[in-house]
């Protein structure tokens, strides 16, 4: 008798679910209503006026308008995608040297395997850390390392993407101190920037644990049986060591690429907290970094280049999928159907008890997610209808900024539309199927654990 097929083998690979989302947003044109709300600009951003919504003259995005809005969607994404180049070019260097493999293998040679699961727990909050501090996108170089840690460990690349990935949204999801989402918030709402932080802080680091433990748990699953694991049979070549932990040794030219790698990384980080550093500014420390590695690496022109090209090879499908995921916005701004979105979740939540008004306004930003993965272009089309409406279903702004902040930061960790997370996965070398078997059961008890928090926030009148 045949086996029924699971539930995950339905599952279509990005490309696919994201086409059909842009086809589905197109079909939106057609059968919602064309409405925008009043804008003033305040600090360069373009903000919402509460009350100011009206429709407008339908412009349905038409058979070939869809396939024309693709090309705009890649130069929106342009900057994303740069730095995804830009981070593989410079990890193709320390890849070849073999950099960073005698790196993790004398490491964690050194520590010794018996503590892995203290070392999967360390790198989980080192990850969630980085999402704090440095924010998403920004982070993606340093995918590749827990990658070959993990392997190392007697892991598998779905676990080095719980632990890098995981962590990374997680922490940069819930963050006390996330500047596109609760800073923009705060501003639209005109409360003290990052107040309230103790509750978020509490949120978060509660999150952080559960992940760790998470990550713990599918590793003893793996030590206990290998064949359970949900990332057998992918391809790790090139990414497990290659030789027995005992046999690393760092050599002089290691250690100084290792050095210049780690100063970019510095630079990186000094860059974001003085001097503003954007994505753009990022991409171009880890391009002088390539260059510097490339010209001191031993390598000849013809290695350097082999290595660079297949790099670009490997993360152009996660590039591709960047684009189309920016095809979405250009489509909902061209058939202006945005804010009318925005406002049918108000109409939704508006006369719902107060505690579900705030799950529900959770829950409705979930949704918005998936078709505005910006938290900053979300926070600016969403929170300033969701502020005034939270004031009339006697939630503080406070609240509703942290029931947005809940919709649009945990349901991150599954969101095809979100390109920087569809390219570490790509690092990862994780197809979306098996991420999702993996991430959907540790989603769910963050969201109970955030929700939670959220009506406990109401519960004490959090400001």
């Amino acid at each position: 008798m045949p086996q029924p097929r699971p539930w995950y083998a339905s599952i279509p690979p990005p490309l696919v679910m994201l086409f059909l989302i842009i086809v589905a947003v197109t079909v939106m044109t057609y059968l919602l209503p064309a409405g925008l709300y009043e804008r003033v600009v305040v600090d360069g951003r373009a903000r919402v006026v509460p009350d100011s919504y009206a429709e407008v003259s339908p412009t349905p995005v038409g058979f070939f308008d869809l396939f024309r809005a693709f090309p705009e969607g890649y130069r929106l994404a342009t900057p994303v995608i740069f730095i995804c180049l830009a981070s593989a070019l410079m990890f193709s260097v320390l890849e070849r040297t073999q950099t960073i493999e005698n790196a993790v293998g004398r490491l964690v040679y050194r520590m010794g395997t018996r503590r892995a699961e203290l070392i999967i727990v360390l790198l989980t909050l080192v990850y969630g850390m980085l999402g704090v501090l440095v924010g998403y996108e920004n982070n993606i170089a340093t995918v590749p390392i827990a990658v070959v840690v993990v392997l190392a460990l007697g892991g598998d690349l779905v676990l080095a993407a719980g632990v890098s990935l995981g962590g990374m949204t997680v922490a940069f999801g819930l963050s006390p101190i996330n500047p596109y989402t609760v800073g923009i918030g705060h501003e639209i709402a005109g409360l003290p920037l990052f107040s309230g932080w103790w509750l978020r802080s509490v949120l978060c680091a509660g999150a952080l644990a559960i992940t760790a433990y998470y990550n713990v748990r599918y590793y003893r699953r793996l030590r206990t049986d290998p064949e359970s694991g949900i990332g057998i049979g992918l391809d790790s070549s090139g990414l497990a060591l290659s030789k027995p932990l005992a046999e690393y040794r760092i050599s002089k030219r290691n250690w100084w690429l290792l050095g210049v790698f780690l100063m970019g990384l510095g630079i990186v980080l000094y860059g974001v907290f003085r001097w503003g550093f954007g994505i753009n500014e990022i991409s171009a420390v880890f391009l002088v970094v390539t260059v510097v590695c490339a010209i001191t690496s031993g390598l000849t022109a013809r290695a350097f280049t082999d290595a660079a090209m297949r790099a670009v090879a490997e993360m152009a499908p996660a590039t591709f999928i960047i684009g189309m995921a920016a095809t979405v916005k250009v489509i909902m701004e061209q058939g202006q159907i945005q804010d009318t979105i925005s406002y049918g979740l108000a109409q939704l939540l508006d006369g719902l008890p107060t505690y579900a008004s705030a799950v529900g306004m959770s829950i409705g930003q979930s949704g918005i997610n998936l078709l505005i993965p910006s938290g900053s272009g979300q926070a600016l089309a969403t929170l300033p209808v969701m502020i005034p409406l939270g004031r009339a279903l006697e939630l503080s702004p406070q609240i509703s900024i942290l029931a947005f902040q809940i919709g649009d930061g945990v349901t991150n960790l599954f969101n095809p539309s979100l390109g920087g997370l569809v390219a570490m996965l790509g690092i990862c070398r994780v197809p979306f199927d098996r991420w999702l078997r993996f991430v959907l059961p540790l989603t769910g008890v963050i969201l109970a654990w955030a929700w939670l928090g959220l009506l406990s926030a109401v519960a004490v009148g959090y400001q």
